[in-house]
């Protein structure tokens, strides 16, 4: 008796492997727009990698009770109706490690840049779930950006997710890659001191719908500042497919998740998640997804939701490591409140928002004081920089709302005079170049100047000049001092004197 169970149940066995391996292999009913519409293939996973003929892969991204909807990853012209189509048993992968610093990628962790093959030979998911409460930790250690309105007023921390949003060519892309030069340069300094407990910030670049010359200018700029090394692009260029776009950000935060779960920090720049979420919309609907409102899939904000919930600073028991995502949104008008600048804005810990009228103002980087915050603050911030920025949010707020009011009036008492006359030098110190981030303890030392009125008899017009002359001075014959600010993070009663002292001698041999 027991000799004839065992028979049935191998025979059982068997039946149910055959019958495993047939349902595991699909015909293609329909293809066109890189979007492949498959039969018979009920033991597919979602994100699950596909096989087709010639050595091309899919992912699978719709089941249906009676066909499989998948996007195409490579050339779909190739793939013709009737082909064979197998699963593979594993999610979609791209190659990760310290490799890819340096390198250009596409989408799927290729090489793109004519450089050679990377050789790494570790592969991260491109989907993960996000790490849980448990294994994260405060954001308290900041991501210095090297421009002084973003540092003063919006700090930005490591493992923070700040919005970078605005209208069309207003300087969102240079705020980043600003950031990333800064970065680049932080490091360097920290590798030349030997400082054992220095953590370097590595960063990924993620062009998403972008014109091939505009990536070519961030590859240049970051170049010609020494930053590339310590940078990784993943390029999926206009001229690319909407899968490709589509899986970008994906695999751009899996290169960076590498780095967080080794215990590293690392910085991760989406631009712009507008056009991700044009992509999406392009493949779900070649999918046959039922749009939602204003005529996105209705799952658009979980697109992004889980994108952005990867960024992270883990606990000390978790790694130590962090993962700070700038994502970037390009609005139509100014106008905030659409759909896809709203659904990041509640996804994401705050949001630098750049105004066109102050951009054609001259006033760069055209960052709102109203509009723009960051929900972690001050805790993002080394507390020489609380010092001397704590109230300047509030004044350059007050300021604005001043000078609306006083254009309508010629009769404004002293006390308001003083302070339209403060809030516009304020302006004018905020004002930066793109690509020439400003070291932080340069900053606290000029906001410090300013807070203690040195900038109080400089005409409006020349506080830029009278401030650029003030930085050389301090770098080049002061540099002691802001030795001394960087290793101590805040200002002491005997380092204020020193400032004091090297800010008079300069008023003496410096005049504008």
């Amino acid at each position: 008796m027991s000799n004839l169970l065992q028979e049935l149940e191998q025979k059982i066995g068997a039946f149910r492997a055959s019958d495993a391996t047939k349902s595991n292999v699909g015909i293609v009913r329909e293809i066109g727009d890189g979007v492949a519409r498959i039969e018979g293939l009920s033991g597919a996973m979602l994100n699950e990698m596909l096989e087709f003929p010639g050595g091309i892969f899919g992912l699978a991204l719709n089941l249906e009770e009676t066909e499989v909807g998948a996007i195409i990853l490579g050339d779909y012209t190739k793939i013709t109706e009737g082909d064979q189509v197998s699963t593979t048993g594993r999610l979609l992968q791209v190659p990760v490690g310290k490799k890819l610093l340096g390198r250009v990628v596409d989408s799927l962790g290729r090489p793109v840049d004519g450089k050679g093959e990377l050789g790494s030979s570790t592969f991260y998911p491109v989907e993960k779930i996000a790490p849980g409460i448990i294994k994260r930790q405060g954001v308290s250690q900041p991501v210095q950006t090297g421009i002084m309105a973003i540092d003063a007023m919006v700090p930005v921390g490591r493992g923070q997710r700040e919005l970078i949003i605005g209208d069309r060519s207003t300087g969102k892309t240079t705020i980043a890659i600003d950031t990333i030069i800064n970065q680049a340069a932080i490091n360097r300094a920290g590798e030349e001191s030997g400082d054992p407990n220095f953590r370097p910030l590595y960063s990924i670049y993620v062009a998403i719908g972008q014109r091939v010359a505009n990536v070519a200018r961030v590859v240049s700029a970051l170049e010609a500042h020494d930053a590339l090394k310590y940078t990784v692009i993943v390029s999926s260029t206009a001229s690319t497919a909407a899968a490709d776009q589509y899986i970008a950000p994906f695999a751009g935060a899996a290169i960076g998740e590498w780095f967080m779960d080794n215990g590293m920090d690392a910085l991760i720049v989406f631009d712009d998640l507008s056009k991700h979420a044009v992509a999406y919309r392009q493949i779900s609907l070649l999918l046959k997804r039922p749009s939602g409102r204003e005529a996105y899939p209705g799952d658009v904000f979980y697109l992004h939701s889980r994108l952005l919930e990867r960024s992270a600073r883990l606990s000390e028991k978790a790694g130590n490591g962090s993962l700070t995502a700038l994502p970037i949104i390009e609005t139509q008008l100014g106008d905030v409140s659409a759909y896809i600048p709203t659904n990041v804005i509640s996804i994401t810990d705050g949001q630098i928002y750049l105004e066109n009228d102050l951009f054609y103002q001259g006033i760069r980087p055209a960052i709102s004081v109203g509009l723009s915050v960051s929900r972690v603050g001050s805790a993002a911030q080394i507390k020489a920089m609380k010092q001397v920025a704590g109230k300047l949010k509030g004044d350059l707020a007050q300021f604005r709302e001043l000078a609306a009011f006083a254009q309508f009036g010629s009769d404004l008492d002293a006390r308001t005079k003083a302070q339209l006359e403060r809030g516009q030098r304020v302006v004018e110190l905020f004002k930066q170049s793109q690509h020439k981030p400003l070291a932080v303890e340069l900053q606290a030392s000029i906001l410090w100047a300013m807070q203690k009125g040195y900038f109080n008899d400089v005409p409006v017009d020349k506080v830029k000049v009278y401030q650029n002359k003030m930085e050389e001075y301090l770098t080049t014959r002061k540099a002691p001092i802001l030795a001394s600010l960087l290793a101590k993070k805040a200002f002491d009663e005997a380092l204020e004197k020193e400032l004091g002292a090297a800010l008079d001698e300069f008023k003496t041999v410096v005049s504008c």
